[in-house]
Protein backbone atom coordinates (compact mmCIF):
# COMPACT_ATOMS: atom_id res chain seq x y z
CA UNK A 1 0.00 0.00 0.00
CA UNK A 2 0.90 3.14 -0.31
CA UNK A 3 -0.15 6.73 0.13
CA UNK A 4 -1.01 9.39 -2.56
CA UNK A 5 -3.01 12.56 -2.73
CA UNK A 6 -5.88 13.02 -5.42
CA UNK A 7 -5.24 15.51 -7.43
CA UNK A 8 -8.52 15.39 -10.17
CA UNK A 9 -10.73 13.28 -11.76
CA UNK A 10 -10.48 11.70 -15.56
CA UNK A 11 -12.96 11.87 -17.43
CA UNK A 12 -13.47 9.27 -20.03
CA UNK A 13 -16.38 8.46 -22.50
CA UNK A 14 -15.22 5.32 -23.74
CA UNK A 15 -14.14 2.38 -21.61
CA UNK A 16 -13.53 -1.46 -21.73
CA UNK A 17 -16.72 -3.19 -20.11
CA UNK A 18 -14.13 -4.42 -16.99
CA UNK A 19 -14.09 -0.15 -16.01
CA UNK A 20 -17.81 0.69 -17.28
CA UNK A 21 -19.01 2.13 -14.07
CA UNK A 22 -15.53 3.34 -12.37
CA UNK A 23 -14.95 6.49 -10.78
CA UNK A 24 -11.32 7.11 -11.82
CA UNK A 25 -9.24 9.42 -10.09
CA UNK A 26 -5.37 11.22 -10.90
CA UNK A 27 -3.33 10.92 -7.42
CA UNK A 28 0.35 12.26 -7.04
CA UNK A 29 2.85 10.49 -4.89
CA UNK A 30 5.13 12.45 -2.74
CA UNK A 31 7.49 12.58 -5.31
CA UNK A 32 4.97 14.45 -8.13
CA UNK A 33 4.82 10.85 -9.91
CA UNK A 34 0.78 10.77 -11.29
CA UNK A 35 -1.65 7.91 -11.78
CA UNK A 36 -4.67 6.83 -12.37
CA UNK A 37 -6.45 4.64 -9.76
CA UNK A 38 -10.14 3.80 -9.24
CA UNK A 39 -12.64 5.00 -6.71
CA UNK A 40 -15.07 2.96 -4.54
CA UNK A 41 -14.57 5.39 -2.09
CA UNK A 42 -15.91 8.93 -3.41
CA UNK A 43 -12.60 10.61 -3.25
CA UNK A 44 -12.22 14.52 -3.61
CA UNK A 45 -9.21 16.45 -5.01
CA UNK A 46 -6.81 17.61 -1.89
CA UNK A 47 -7.73 13.90 0.18
CA UNK A 48 -4.55 11.92 0.82
CA UNK A 49 -5.87 8.32 0.86
CA UNK A 50 -3.99 4.83 0.86
CA UNK A 51 -4.05 2.56 -2.35
CA UNK A 52 -3.64 -0.84 -2.78
CA UNK A 53 -2.49 -2.47 -6.02
CA UNK A 54 -2.14 -6.00 -8.16
CA UNK A 55 -5.24 -8.32 -7.48
CA UNK A 56 -5.96 -7.04 -4.02
CA UNK A 57 -6.67 -3.92 -5.97
CA UNK A 58 -9.69 -5.85 -8.11
CA UNK A 59 -11.15 -7.17 -4.80
CA UNK A 60 -11.04 -3.83 -3.34
CA UNK A 61 -13.42 -2.73 -5.68
CA UNK A 62 -15.91 -5.07 -4.61
CA UNK A 63 -15.86 -7.17 -7.99
CA UNK A 64 -12.61 -8.92 -9.31
CA UNK A 65 -13.60 -8.85 -12.15
CA UNK A 66 -13.00 -5.04 -12.45
CA UNK A 67 -9.92 -4.38 -14.93
CA UNK A 68 -8.02 -2.13 -12.56
CA UNK A 69 -4.42 -2.53 -10.81
CA UNK A 70 -4.36 0.52 -8.26
CA UNK A 71 -7.44 1.40 -6.43
CA UNK A 72 -7.89 3.89 -3.46
CA UNK A 73 -8.78 1.79 -0.54
CA UNK A 74 -9.77 4.98 1.77
CA UNK A 75 -9.57 8.51 2.67
CA UNK A 76 -6.78 9.04 5.21
CA UNK A 77 -8.68 11.49 8.19
CA UNK A 78 -5.90 13.41 9.67
CA UNK A 79 -2.17 13.27 8.14
CA UNK A 80 0.18 16.12 6.90
CA UNK A 81 3.39 14.84 5.55
CA UNK A 82 5.60 17.17 6.52
CA UNK A 83 4.99 15.73 10.27
CA UNK A 84 6.08 12.57 9.39
CA UNK A 85 10.09 12.24 10.85
CA UNK A 86 12.43 10.34 9.59
CA UNK A 87 14.35 7.91 12.11
CA UNK A 88 16.72 8.62 14.04
CA UNK A 89 20.16 7.17 14.23
CA UNK A 90 21.68 7.42 17.57
CA UNK A 91 25.21 6.58 18.04
CA UNK A 92 26.63 3.40 19.87
CA UNK A 93 27.40 4.29 23.41
CA UNK A 94 29.99 3.21 25.05
CA UNK A 95 28.67 -0.59 25.76
CA UNK A 96 27.15 -1.18 22.12
CA UNK A 97 28.86 -1.47 18.84
CA UNK A 98 27.70 0.31 15.85
CA UNK A 99 25.15 -2.04 15.11
CA UNK A 100 23.72 -1.23 18.56
CA UNK A 101 24.94 -5.22 20.27
CA UNK A 102 26.71 -5.24 23.70
CA UNK A 103 30.19 -4.96 22.85
CA UNK A 104 32.47 -7.76 23.67
CA UNK A 105 35.10 -6.94 26.37
CA UNK A 106 38.02 -8.73 26.68
CA UNK A 107 38.87 -9.39 30.59
CA UNK A 108 42.26 -10.65 30.10
CA UNK A 109 44.66 -7.92 29.64
CA UNK A 110 47.46 -9.90 28.37
CA UNK A 111 45.11 -11.72 25.21
CA UNK A 112 43.37 -7.99 24.25
CA UNK A 113 46.03 -6.50 21.10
Amino acid sequence: MEINQVVGTLYCTHRVAGLDHCALRVLKDRKGKLQVATDPVGTRPGNWVFTTTGSAARFAMGNPDVLTDLTIGGIIDDWAPETIAEPQVTAPSNNEDAAGTPAQHNSNPARAA
